[in-house]
C-alpha cells in the first residue's frame, strides 16, 4: 500500500526520533530534526517508501553525522 509522501515521511521520522531518542543519541534536537527531515524526504523522493527502511537509513546517516561533527 502507497501511503502519501507527508504521512510516510513523517511516520518515518518518528520512528527514527524514537530510536535514536532512547538511546541517547541526540544531543541537539533541532539539529536532529532537520537531518532526519532532510535525509528522510530525499530518500522518499528518490523512491524508497518503506518507513522501517527509511527510518533505519537515517538512523545511520546521523550516527555517521555526528561522528564527523565530533572529529
Amino acid at each position: 500500500m502507497s501511503e502519501l509522501l507527508p504521512i510516510l515521511v513523517e511516520k518515518s521520522i518518528q520512528i527514527a526520533w524514537d530510536f535514536l531518542e532512547r538511546s541517547g543519541e541526540i544531543t541537539d534536537p533541532v539539529d536532529a530534526s532537520r537531518f532526519l527531515l532532510r535525509n528522510i524526504d530525499d530518500m522518499a523522493r528518490a523512491g524508497e517508501h518503506r518507513p522501517l527502511m527509511l527510518a533505519n537509513h537515517a538512523i545511520d546517516a546521523y550516527r555517521r553525522y555526528k561522528r564527523l561533527l565530533a572529529a
